[in-house]
């Protein structure tokens, strides 16, 4: 298992030493954020510097390269000006989902308004119908489907946070705020999660309906 305080270190002082100043923010999604993380977990770093050019991205990815661990080194990387303009509906999801190590992403706050956490749910809901659709037709793939319900769980989020006002990171937390149709949805992707084998043609169409009933309600 990664010491990921250890790691972040390391990073964060390599960082400095190829960008020094202009360094804005460094944080961390995905299980580590979230305190959750496996041995198999991937390390799910966002950076963002003053800005960014094509050089930058290759002097990046060089420094990543003298990591350890770098097999499982994911994430983001922007400049700063750019995450400021931003879909909002994305960053709804980014600021919340992202625990700081060096910096703040406050700034990003006035952008994130009641429209945008709607849009995130709406975008959510639509990528999922159709997504459901694609592979009821024609891929048939419950690896699919398992990442449908996966993206499902973080719509769920953003619904729980239109309906109270709270965003919850940790899914069994969620599970006991969340209204039935929801819980059911989160309930469906831990099953997967944890290796359980469904019926296929109903959990998808449990998606589909859930999705096109979401689709229907933010008109």
């Amino acid at each position: 298992m990664i010491d990921i305080n250890v790691w972040m270190n390391d990073f964060i002082q390599k960082l400095n030493e190829v960008f020094a100043c202009r360094v804005w923010f460094v944080g961390l999604q995905g299980s580590y954020g979230r305190g959750e993380a496996t041995e198999n977990s991937d390390i799910d770093v966002v950076a963002i510097l003053d800005e960014l050019d094509a050089s930058d991205i290759l002097a990046y990815n060089d420094m990543l390269d003298t990591l350890p661990h770098r097999e499982f080194i994911c994430g983001f990387l922007s400049g700063k000006d750019e995450i400021l303009n931003w879909e909002p509906s994305d960053l709804f999801q980014f600021y919340h989902d992202t625990t700081p190590i060096k910096g703040s992403l406050d700034d990003l706050l006035p952008y994130i308004d009641d429209a945008a956490v709607e849009r995130a749910i709406k975008m959510g809901v639509c990528n999922i119908y159709h997504g459901c659709l694609h592979n009821m037709l024609h891929e048939k793939s419950e690896d699919i489907l398992k990442g449908l319900y996966k993206a499902a769980t973080f719509v769920v989020q953003a619904i729980v946070f239109k309906q109270t006002g709270d965003y919850i990171k940790h899914q069994s937390q969620l599970l006991q705020v969340a209204l039935p149709v929801e819980r059911a949805i989160i309930e469906t992707f831990l099953k997967y999660k944890n290796g359980e084998s469904l019926d296929f043609s109903e959990t998808s169409g449990i998606l589909f309906e859930w999705s096109k009933k979401w689709i229907k309600a933010l008109r």
